[in-house]
């Protein structure tokens, strides 16, 4: 190993802030579904010594946590909802600070995504009564998903509010933080994009409208919990679960408008996911909303240290949000100052109920023990 590759990257860990959170490195767990909360939602000893494990990584974001039951997309997946699970959140938080790392709640409303067989026979909602294609597992195996029901202005308020009480109880908890979930095909999303949002009132039609409930989420969160706390994740142009963005200018619009509306508030951060993050879109949208961005390039590809340092080095990013790299690698981190050897993930365990392929994981000193 050379000195010159030594020093390359060495930027990607420097500390930074994130509007209130401050950073040891910037190097950020990205959020990962893992389903590992069983039918109370509630965060157990497994998952807390999951994330205790991951706490030399600059932020931890936690995988997407359901602000209401009706919200509730995957089986196993964890609430912010009851008492229990705010408590169980407290030991998750605790552990982490224990190990001086810092940790985010990623906030969400499945939306569509969802099944009565998921979120308790509950309703399942959305911009408009479009249901999506394909099929999710439920506690009766994989079904359908079902036409959802068409949120009127009333019950879009009573989300919004749901998202304001899970942010609560978030730092309630003990987390420095939450990141609300605009991303991937869940609610937020469902209201951007137009395949998927057909309203003919103020949420709807115009970019203007479509991007209105979003900027009223984040900004009735930042009011509760302090902007300075509050990040948002956005995935313009991903197209998965049939939210569809394929007309550029429209998509520059929509989440050009959003950004102009949020930045005088001052979030923490904005996370986008996009395979281009050094394009002409990821870049402008950086500048429209004028804080800190977070990098996420994607699932096609595992985010290597030269390209998370390479981010951070030509200044496109000022952190990078890792997923599969950091679930297989709790000490990420040193492994990328040293360059070492990394483990590789086993995805045939992502979304299994026990230890395996979760906290079994090596560290680079277990490694040469």
């Amino acid at each position: 190993m050379t000195s010159a590759s030594v020093s390359a990257g060495t930027s990607l860990f420097t500390p930074v802030s994130l509007g209130d959170i401050e950073l040891a490195n910037r190097v950020v767990m990205a959020p990962l579904t893992r389903m590992r909360s069983g039918p109370s939602g509630v965060p157990g000893g497994l998952m807390i010594e999951h994330y205790r494990q991951r706490a030399s990584l600059g932020l931890i974001v936690t995988e997407g946590v359901y602000s209401s039951h009706e919200a509730q997309a995957f089986v196993g997946q964890p609430g912010i909802v009851t008492d229990e699970q705010v408590a169980g959140w407290r030991r998750v938080a605790e552990a982490v600070h224990a190990r001086g790392g810092r940790i985010v709640m990623q906030v969400v409303h499945a939306g569509r995504v969802t099944h009565p067989d998921v979120n308790g026979g509950r309703r399942v909602l959305a911009p408009s009564a479009i249901a999506v294609s394909g099929e999710g597992h439920t506690e009766k195996g994989k079904q359908s998903y079902p036409v959802p029901r068409a949120l009127t202005v009333a019950e879009a308020r009573t989300v919004l509010d749901d998202f304001v009480a899970a942010s609560r109880r978030a730092i309630e908890a003990g987390l420095d933080g939450v990141e609300i979930h605009a991303a991937n095909g869940y609610l937020l999303h469902e209201f951007l994009a137009p395949a998927s949002n057909r309203r003919t009132d103020g949420y709807g039609g115009t970019p203007t409208n479509r991007a209105r409930f979003v900027v009223e989420v984040v900004t009735a969160v930042a009011k509760a919990i302090g902007a300075g706390r509050v990040g948002l994740r956005i995935s313009p142009e991903r197209n998965i679960k049939d939210v569809l963005e394929t007309d550029r200018g429209d998509v520059l619009a929509t989440y050009g408008h959003l950004l102009d509306q949020l930045s005088p508030l001052g979030p923490a951060y904005l996370s986008v996911l996009h395979e281009e993050l050094r394009g002409g879109l990821v870049q402008e949208l950086r500048r429209r909303f004028g804080g800190k961005l977070m990098a996420n390039s994607g699932s096609s590809s595992i985010t290597s240290r030269e390209e998370a340092a390479g981010l951070i080095e030509a200044a496109h990013a000022d952190v990078v949000a890792v997923g599969r790299a950091a679930l297989a690698n709790p000490d990420l981190v040193e492994r990328w100052q040293g360059e070492h050897a990394e483990n590789e993930p086993r995805p045939a365990l992502f979304y299994t109920s026990g230890a395996e392929g979760y906290t079994d994981y090596p560290s680079f000193h277990a490694d040469r023990a």
